[in-house]
């Protein structure tokens, strides 16, 4: 399984994002995985990668919580989770999303 983080450097969330998915890793067994963060630099960047906003989680090239409108660029991302819009799932959601993967 390959697991990349993106995100831009101003963005308040990504290390969040990070922290919760090791989380999620070790809660699923697989602390063994390595994160691979990547940093989206420019606008240009993010449209070529369709980068929907910082932070991205993608499990084998996949976005486990793809937006219905997608837009791309350097912005922040917010997602849904059970307490309201937030800047990073949940541990739960990438619990989740991981079990959806393997």
């Amino acid at each position: 399984m390959h697991i990349e983080l993106l995100y831009f450097d101003g963005c308040p969330n990504w290390h969040v994002a990070h922290h919760r998915l090791g989380e999620a890793l070790t809660a699923t067994g697989q602390h063994d995985i390595d994160v691979t963060l990547r940093t989206v630099k420019t606008d240009e960047e993010a449209q070529a990668l369709w980068f929907p906003g910082s932070p991205t989680i993608r499990i084998d090239g996949r976005d486990p919580f793809p937006a219905a409108a997608q837009t791309y660029g350097l912005t922040c991302r917010v997602y849904s989770t059970p307490d309201g819009l937030a800047g990073s799932p949940t541990v739960d959601q990438l619990v989740q999303a991981l079990a959806a993967a393997t």
